[in-house]
């Protein structure tokens, strides 16, 4: 393994030369957290690729056999455990996985299309990667392989140079929503027969917003906005060609998995919003605390992941050390609770996705009801949206977000989208708003907070 030390500089700032590049990626910290929120990545150049669309596995962009899981786990395997490191992450896969190929893992399949041709699924294999310590203020480059050196040491130097000037910003853009409010409230109120008559206990329902994209827009402008506005710890932009760019900000862990096994999920349910002034900030943050209804939708979910864990995890392992924690970001206060665990000798991280893909906390429960639930109430497929960008090294150990809070940018959209979880005692008209809450930064991140919805404006 080759490390080559670099001066610990703004990692969204140097990786803007690589934005518009196919299969660049940047994994940002860009909300410090001494533990969630510590490591930021550049990687660019994979040497492998392996993408999923519309029920076709690509490796390096050839058809191959079985799931896009069977063959990044082939993937991954075909090359050597590195030992040590400085950073957790020092080279192996980087990616996303989309909401609909996790739902194919539970014979789920979607009754939308998929007119774009949006990739389901797409990780890059690198073997360099540019790491950085942000709370320790250290960066390094890394070449796992011999014959990747030379790549590392050309990666070195570009980020030597001077980061260029952050861009003046998107073109303001024009949001429209797909759902009217009063159709939104409808749907939510379908949720809830559903409920009342047993078949779930909780249901996520989202909704998209569109605005029009062309080749000229910048996808990495619409990021760097979107970090301002909304900073996160798992933050990602991924480039992923010309079909599809997200820019996320996401404060949800998904599955992290640490080279000695050990296994962490961190479920959000339960939202208010930020104010500007402390003591009605600090009302908002009890009442989040205090709330019935929050508490249980969050408890669902974390029994869910602790369910879904169970599958995988040595007997006795799994545990919550924390219920209901109070976590608070730029924009909203959430509970956040954390899922503890061991894996299974002889399973490793894709046998864990396998396992716990689409996350519960944007699915319900029981699981594979709700999933068809929402695929018959949404009116499109969500993609990337509520799937998982995650980092898999060749060591085996793995960290993963949810997919919320993102854009993504297709070759005619731009696409934000929120929602939240339906249980019984929800209000639909507090669900609207919840949705809202959560949507704001997205759409703000675009320069245009004017959505056309039914005659109604977006504050």
């Amino acid at each position: 393994m080759l490390t080559i030390p670099i001066s610990c500089g703004d990692p969204a700032a140097l990786f803007r030369p690589w934005s518009a590049e196919p299969w660049a990626m940047l994994l940002d910290s860009a909300a410090p957290h001494p533990r969630n929120g510590r490591h930021s990545y550049i990687v660019a150049e994979p040497f492998q690729t392996v993408e999923a669309t519309g029920g076709r596995t690509l490796v390096d962009g050839r058809p191959v056999g079985g799931s896009p899981f069977d063959a990044l786990e082939r993937a991954l395997a075909a090359h050597p455990r590195p030992s040590g490191g400085p950073a957790p992450f020092t080279g192996g896969a980087v990616g996303f996985i989309g909401y609909e190929a996790g739902t194919a893992l539970e014979g789920v399949r979607s009754r939308h299309g998929n007119p774009g041709g949006q990739p389901d699924f797409a990780f890059g294999l690198y073997d360099v990667v540019a790491a950085f310590n942000r709370q320790d203020r250290c960066a390094w480059v890394i070449a796992t392989r011999p014959e990747a050196e030379d790549r590392a040491r050309r990666m070195a130097a570009r980020l030597s140079v001077a980061a260029p000037e952050q861009s003046a910003g998107p073109e303001p853009m024009r949001w429209r929503s797909e759902l009217s409010r009063p159709d939104y409230l409808d749907r939510v109120g379908r949720v809830l027969e559903y409920i009342r008559a047993g078949d779930i206990y909780q249901a996520n329902f989202t909704q998209r917003f569109l605005a029009d994209a062309g080749p000229d827009t910048d996808a990495y402008a619409l990021y760097e906005r979107l970090r301002r506005l909304s900073p996160a710890p798992f933050a990602a932009f991924l480039n992923c060609g010309p079909r599809l760019r997200l820019a996320g900000a996401s404060p949800e862990r998904f599955i992290r998995l640490g080279a000695d096994r050990t296994i962490e999920t961190r479920p959000i349910k339960g939202t208010r919003p930020r104010h500007a002034d402390p003591a009605a900030d600090a009302a908002a943050a009890a009442a989040l605390s205090a709330s019935i209804k929050d508490r249980a939708e969050n408890l669902m979910i974390t029994d869910l992941l602790r369910n879904d864990l169970a599958r995988v995890s040595e007997i006795g392992s799994v545990k919550v050390p924390v219920l209901f924690g109070l976590e608070s970001f730029a924009t909203v206060h959430h509970l956040v609770s954390v899922v503890t665990s061991r894996l299974l000798p002889g399973l490793g991280p894709v046998d864990l996705l396998r396992a716990a893909c689409p996350g519960g906390s944007i699915t319900g429960a029981p699981k594979i009801r709700a999933m068809q639930i929402i695929d018959e109430l949404e009116v499109a497929r969500r993609g990337a949206y509520c799937g998982s960008v995650a980092w898999i090294g060749f060591d085996g150990a793995m960290d993963s977000n949810i997919v919320i809070r993102t854009l993504s940018v297709t070759q005619d959209h731009v696409i934000a989208q929120a929602g939240g979880g339906i249980v019984a005692d929800s209000d639909p008209a507090d669900e609207h708003e919840e949705m809202l809450v959560k949507a704001r930064a997205q759409l703000r991140a675009a320069g245009y907070p004017v959505v056309e919805w039914a005659g109604e404006g977006m504050p």
